[in-house]
């Protein structure tokens, strides 16, 4: 039985990292076991920036969003110290055993998977959590921040359409999404956008511009357009607002800002951008995050009681179990092309702006 554990927060914040990490430290204290947090992800493990997870500062941070614990994306095989780019791999492991610490539990998304399991490999005990606002974790059925985050984007959506309509503009919303649209396509489903764009669906500019038509012909005087920042357009490369360094990952994102030149040259009709940006991981967790969250934090404190490590703690049919950490990292979970929400959305008569889509059945 575990007597001391670590905590980590790694990776983008998302909300619902505090309800996870009171989930693990409530049923870890309850069980007599102490808990020990670490700053900023793996770094704070590799400098040894902890601080004590009793009561008192498990109190009250349910509803709180973003982390107590900070978090940071840096990497155990390769973090910048003095300007250089070091392997602390070792660091870690001296830390972990001079803390004497049990088991360690990292909260993060797939990055922070394959991080942990470098750490496994080098002879830690770690349970992971799956959170990610992008919903791409394998092997669970939902991630901590997802529901809040498409509910956030939902929201924008919803409050784009009045002053579309009122001006009769083409509105562009981007939203968060690398290499998977799930966040994409859940808030444009929901929020009643007439054009999806997501990275398992290349597009066509074309396309997008004819749907537009399309809806200018049937006496629709404006259009709703949702694009993840990993949408890719046929024949051109993913846009980056930052290619990245040796020290720096890149980052996604201009996606709206090319559609928004692209379509006003193609259509005519006056367009708008907006990037929702952090917006859509920010504040607080819903009931739904809170208690997916709470629930993941308790099953982890009960998974290592049972002596398991080396796995992630994820949802799968409304259960929660342990999946092997090996396992959890092979893919990335991509929204299904031919999958059900992709057809739900088609049904409804909503464009994928896909080359071949005037082959795709459309509802009477």
């Amino acid at each position: 039985m575990a007597k001391r554990i670590g905590i980590i927060t790694a990776g983008g914040d998302s909300p619902g990292l505090n309800a996870a990490i009171r989930g693990v430290g409530k049923a870890a204290l309850s069980s007599d076991i102490e808990v020990l947090g670490f700053r900023d992800g793996f770094r704070g493990l590799a400098e040894n920036l902890k601080l004590k997870l009793d009561k008192r500062a498990l109190s009250g941070i349910l509803t709180v969003g973003g982390t107590i614990l900070g978090t940071g994306r840096d990497k155990p095989h390769r973090m910048e110290v003095d300007g250089q780019m070091v392997d602390v791999t070792d660091t870690i492991v001296r830390n972990y055993e001079k803390e004497k610490l049990d088991a360690l539990v990292c909260l993060g998304g797939g990055g922070t998977h394959k991080n942990a399991l470098r750490l496994v490999e080098a002879g830690l005990n770690i349970i992971t959590l799956p959170k990610t606002i992008d919903n791409d974790v394998a092997l669970t059925d939902a991630t901590i921040g997802f529901d809040t985050a498409l509910g956030i984007a939902t929201e924008a959506i919803d409050r784009l359409h009045s002053t579309a309509h009122s001006h009769h503009r083409i509105i562009i919303a981007e939203v968060m999404g690398h290499r998977a649209g799930w966040l994409t396509l859940g808030a444009g489903i929901a929020g009643g956008a007439d054009v999806i764009l997501i990275p398992e669906i290349p597009f066509s500019m074309e396309t997008v511009a004819e749907k537009i038509r399309s809806r200018d012909l049937a006496g629709s005087n404006f259009s709703i357009i949702v694009v993840a920042e990993g949408a890719l357009e046929i024949g051109h490369d993913l846009i980056y607002q930052d290619l990245g360094s040796e020290m720096r990952a890149p980052r996604l994102g201009g996606i709206g800002q090319h559609l928004q030149r692209d379509l006003e040259d193609v259509t005519g009709r006056e367009t708008r951008c907006v990037v929702l940006g952090h917006l859509q991981r920010g504040g607080r967790p819903n009931a739904f995050d809170r208690m997916l969250a709470t629930n993941f934090g308790s099953c982890a404190v009960r998974a290592l009681a049972n002596g398991e490590h080396g796995v992630m703690v994820a949802l799968q049919a409304g259960d929660v179990v342990s999946v092997p950490l090996t396992e959890a990292i092979k893919n990335i979970k991509t929204v299904p092309p031919n999958g059900q929400l992709v057809r739900t959305a088609r049904d409804t008569g909503i464009s994928f702006g896909a080359s071949d889509e005037a082959n795709y059945h459309k509802p009477l």
